[in-house]
């Protein structure tokens, strides 16, 4: 056991080796930035945006820090395979390796040379979080919070500040794939409002703002809809201050996947 131990550490460390001596061959090449933007908004903007700050599913790319690493070889690797369990695909089979590492070029051109703290006081956001705002309800943080809403443990490695400040006093604005708004009423004439969590032309699943999971037969009840609105009131921008929700988007920018 000791001696497959010490073997697999050996090859984790030998792998990040190899991921940290891994060089972009064009790196500094003004031409392959060009192309790799042209590339980018082919193959890319959909998810990402067309100014890579966050998209409908795709994180912000433009902070310099990113979920799976933050090497050139990391970037190069997760556009190469894909990220398993997210919605990036491998794109090994559609770019040629000169046309990925053009792509990291293009994604390091994006980060500001001088990027300056981002203000407000993220302490006092995680009170307003938790506290004033209650998105918890809704929201999950490590292991604290409830999973109506999207996740924002990694919130500040997946979306730029104008992204996510407008995610609060705009929530319509771009809903995150998979949080639609389901509408149930039942032939006794109930109506049950949740986040889609399964939907086809046959039967819906939701989960309403108590965190209570509900599924329904279309035959069996009087309607169905689902709408691409979010489920999350738009009425925070009246309910915090302006340094309020600075302080709370700094909260957000500031979670990265660690603990809390």
């Amino acid at each position: 056991m000791k001696l497959l131990t010490v073997l697999a550490l050996s090859g984790a460390f030998l792998a990040q080796e190899d991921k940290l001596l891994r060089k972009n061959p064009l790196a500094g090449d003004a031409r392959a930035v060009e192309s790799g933007r042209v590339s980018f908004r082919m193959h890319c903007a959909e998810c990402h945006g067309l100014r890579a700050t966050g998209g409908r599913s795709g994180p912000d790319l433009t902070r310099g820090t990113f979920a799976a690493g933050d090497t050139d070889a990391d970037l190069h690797d997760v556009i190469s395979k894909g990220v398993p369990g997210t919605e990036m695909p491998p794109f090994s089979d559609r770019l040629d390796d000169n046309d990925r590492w053009r792509l990291v070029s293009y994604i390091r051109s994006l980060t500001p040379h001088t990027t300056g703290p981002i203000p407000g006081d993220r302490a006092a956001g995680e009170q307003l979080f938790w506290g004033k705002g209650n998105c918890g309800q809704c929201h999950r943080v490590g292991a604290r919070g409830s999973s109506v809403g999207p996740n924002l443990t990694r919130s500040g490695r997946q979306r730029s500040l104008a992204y996510l400040r407008e995610s609060v006093v705009s929530p319509d604005a771009d809903i995150t794939a998979g949080y639609a708004t389901v509408t149930v009423v039942t032939r006794d004439g109930r109506k049950i409002v949740g986040v889609e969590k399964g939907f086809d032309n046959f039967w819906a699943a939701l989960m309403d703002i108590s965190g209570r999971y509900h599924s329904f037969q279309r035959n069996e009840v009087t309607s169905i809809t689902r709408e691409y609105r979010s489920l999350m009131p738009a009425t925070y921008g009246r309910l915090f201050t302006g340094r309020e929700l600075e302080d709370l988007v700094a909260f957000l920018a500031s979670l990265d996947g660690g603990t809390r």
